[in-house]
């Protein structure tokens, strides 16, 4: 087909977020696809111009497979959905970062404007090509910034037109924009921006050809009867790809659990570490009631939360099956981190069985932390990474509990949680240390059980506590003293 047997389509329906390589650089996963429309008014075609409007400097690629529908889709399963498919295209949803604010998450002006879809300009026949099989590139100036294959979607095709179906009508010539991979940028005037579709695996090796179009400068600017574009360096950074390519200052570094700050953790006590933040005014920082599964266990790792909230059938019935915020949150766990699960202090129902304890521990979780049961309590206990928990329930989680989010602010135990807490746990159970703290806290600990140690030897040698523990004046000295002499 030529680019002028690609109807216009009645309407353009776009995924959000898409594309593993994109969901990592964005830094979220989502659990289901999300769209917004586009208007068929911003259809254009190869070899266009596409003007950046007046006034504004963050418009920015995406290139994209494009789905034509063949034969109307209407409650299908995501095995036929393909069937509904006709043809295959490139596609580029160009965005303008500038008026982001001002469609309040519809992207209507952002992604509406005249010209910002162009399609083409030739269509493979669906039939001729395996859904899993395509491959989506984009260059700028002749450089190539953008390769992905279909194989890596998040929401293969036959889903997502399942899923659109469920609600509305896919009629022919309607165009799905399947999302971007990694790699989207901003483009100035005199760029020129090319997409390709082709499926190098197929038969002839089948492709769109080249989908061309040239930025160019605006020259009308916004009038003063809307929000106006704006943006700052949080949208300049997103824009982008990153603060280096938007030229913008590095980030302040953040705090970093490296592995010598987790190899001092583990060797203080959580009952030194406690004292050491209630002097500083952290007096509930202790995760009340919970114990390890293994005897001798420790804890060390940031915090990855999860929330349950109480019972409720409709409630339940919406976010309990399914990938649900439980099966996310030990599915994304990062090595290192620990699992800390909001419960409510509820202990009649498990909150972390066999199977997602497991998960866990493969994905190099530092360990499990939940102010309610466990079930599969012996099965997790013959597992390696640490879990402390309440004790043993056999129930499942729709007996009182609904999974609700994650990564959120969470209260386990009597503590509050935030995402990227420090958090360490012994014998005497588990705290929580903000990253701000932790070498001041840590250091003062380790002092605290030098001290400790040569006090015990002292005892264990046949000293009185009297004057010892704590040390006066007269022992402080013999202990300076010591301390020079091993120094």
């Amino acid at each position: 087909m030529t680019t002028d047997e690609i109807a216009t389509p009645g309407k353009i329906i776009a995924v959000h977020l898409n594309y593993r390589s994109r969901a990592a650089q964005r830094g979220r996963t989502p659990a289901a696809p999300s769209y917004f429309l586009k208007p068929s008014s911003s259809v254009a075609a190869t070899g266009g111009t596409l003007e950046r409007p007046a006034g504004t400097e963050l418009l920015a690629f995406e290139g994209e497979i494009a789905l034509v529908i063949g034969e109307p889709a209407r409650r299908v399963s995501p095995d036929d959905g393909w069937t509904h498919v006709a043809s295959v295209t490139a596609a580029n949803d160009f965005g303008l970062y500038d008026l982001r604010a001002a469609d309040k998450g519809s992207n209507v002006r952002s992604k509406g404007g005249d010209g910002f879809t162009p399609l083409g300009p030739r269509a493979i026949p669906a039939a001729a090509v395996d859904p899993a099989g395509l491959r989506v590139r984009t260059w700028v100036n002749g450089a190539l910034v953008q390769d992905d294959t279909s194989d890596t979607l998040l929401f293969p095709f036959g889903q997502l037109i399942a899923d659109l179906s469920q609600l509305m009508t896919l009629e022919t010539g309607d165009v799905i924009l399947t999302g971007t991979p990694a790699g989207s940028s901003v483009v100035v005037p005199g760029d020129v921006v090319e997409v390709e579709v082709d499926a190098p695996d197929a038969p002839g090796t089948p492709s769109s050809g080249r989908l061309v179009t040239t930025i160019t400068e605006g020259t009308v600017s916004f009038g003063d009867f809307g929000t106006k574009p704006a943006v700052d360096d949080l949208q300049r950074e997103e824009a982008w790809g990153s603060r280096e390519a938007a030229g913008l200052p590095a980030a302040e570094p953040g705090f970093e659990l490296t592995d010598d700050l987790r190899e001092r953790l583990a060797g203080v006590g959580v009952a030194t570490l406690s004292v050491a933040l209630r002097k500083r005014g952290y007096h509930d920082i202790f995760i009340e009631g919970v114990s390890a599964n293994h005897d001798g266990d420790r804890l060390v790792g940031r915090a990855k939360t999860l929330r349950f909230i109480p019972f409720r059938p409709d409630l339940f019935a919406s976010h309990g099956g399914g990938f649900n915020a439980q099966k996310r949150a030990f599915d994304t766990v990062l090595p290192g981190e620990v699992l800390v699960v909001e419960a409510r202090g509820e202990r009649g129902t498990g909150t972390v069985g066999d199977v997602l304890a497991l998960r866990a521990q493969v994905r190099g979780a530092a360990g499990i932390v939940t102010d309610g049961g466990v079930r599969d309590f012996d099965a997790v206990r013959g597992f390696e990474i640490p879990v402390f928990s309440q004790g043993a329930h056999p129930s499942v989680l729709g007996r009182r509990h609904v999974p609700w989010e994650t990564d959120v602010t969470v209260a386990c135990g009597g503590a509050a949680v935030q995402p990227g807490d420090v958090i360490v746990g012994d014998g005497d159970g588990v705290i929580v240390i903000p990253p701000a703290l932790v070498e001041e806290v840590l250091a003062e600990a380790e002092t605290q059980e030098r001290e400790d140690a040569w006090v015990a030897d002292q005892v264990a040698s046949g000293a009185s506590v009297d004057g010892l523990f704590p040390m006066n004046a007269e022992w402080r000295a013999r202990y300076e003293q010591a301390q020079g002499r091993n120094s």
